[in-house]
C-alpha cells in the first residue's frame, strides 16, 4: 500500500544532497474497504527495514532508486526521514525538481501485519480514532518514494493513481475477510 505527503523543504542541506521530510502521518485515508489509519504509537511503526536498507525512489519504481535513507524516526505522530540524493544524472534531475519545488510530493510503500477494525460511532482502544476505520497497529515501511501525482494534492495526503481493480484483484484474501467485517461493523453487527 501506498501514501503520499509533500515536501517541507525548510530542512534541505544543499552541500550534502539531504532533504528531512514527513512521510506518514495519523491521517485518515480511504480505501476501497474503508478508512484507514495508520497508528505511529512507538510500538506500532517498525522502521528497521528502512534504517538498515531504506532506499529513496522514484514514483514507487524499484528500478529507480535516486538515493538513500539516512535515518528514520517517529515524532509527534509522523515518520519523518532524512534522505540523500545520489549525483548521478537521472537522480540529480529529481534532485533538481524537489529543490525547485517542481516535485513536491512524497509516498511511501508499507505493509501491514495488524489491524484494529473500528465500529461505526466507536472509540478505538487509544480513543484517538472514530469508527468506521480500520487502525494499522503494526505496520512496516519498505521503502519512501519521490512522486511526481498524489491523488490529493489538496491535503498532502493520498495514494498511488493506480488501477483500483486491479488491486482489488492482487489483493490477498485477507482483505476480503476485513471488507466482511467492515460491512457487518457499518451494519451494527447485522448480517
Amino acid at each position: 500500500m501506498k501514501r503520499n505527503l509533500t515536501i517541507d523543504l525548510r530542512a534541505l542541506d544543499d552541500d550534502k544532497r539531504q532533504v528531512e521530510l514527513s512521510f506518514s502521518s495519523e491521517e485518515a485515508y480511504e480505501r476501497w474497504w474503508g478508512m484507514e489509519i495508520l497508528s505511529h504509537e512507538t510500538s506500532a511503526v517498525d522502521l528497521s527495514r528502512l534504517n538498515e536498507i531504506g532506499c529513496l525512489l522514484f514514483n514507487h519504481n524499484r528500478d529507480k532508486v535516486i538515493g538513500r535513507i539516512d535515518s528514520a524516526w517517529v515524532r509527534d505522530n509522523r515518520a519523518y526521514a532524512l534522505v540523500t540524493f545520489d549525483e548521478d544524472e537521472e537522480s540529480d534531475v529529481i534532485y533538481q525538481k524537489v529543490k525547485s519545488k517542481t516535485l513536491k510530493a512524497v509516498s511511501v510503500g508499507y505493509t501491514v501485519s495488524s489491524w484494529e477494525e473500528v465500529a461505526v460511532g466507536k472509540a478505538s482502544a487509544n480513543g484517538r480514532h472514530v469508527g468506521p476505520c480500520s487502525v494499522a497497529l503494526k505496520w512496516q515501511p519498505y521503502e519512501i518514494s519521490i512522486v511526481s501525482v498524489p491523488a490529493d494534492a489538496t491535503v498532502g495526503v493520498g495514494r498511488d493513481m493506480g488501477n483500483e481493480e486491479e488491486q482489488i484483484e492482487k489483493a490477498d484474501y485477507s482483505y476480503y475477510e476485513r471488507q466482511i467485517l467492515l460491512n457487518k461493523n457499518l451494519l451494527g453487527g447485522k448480517e
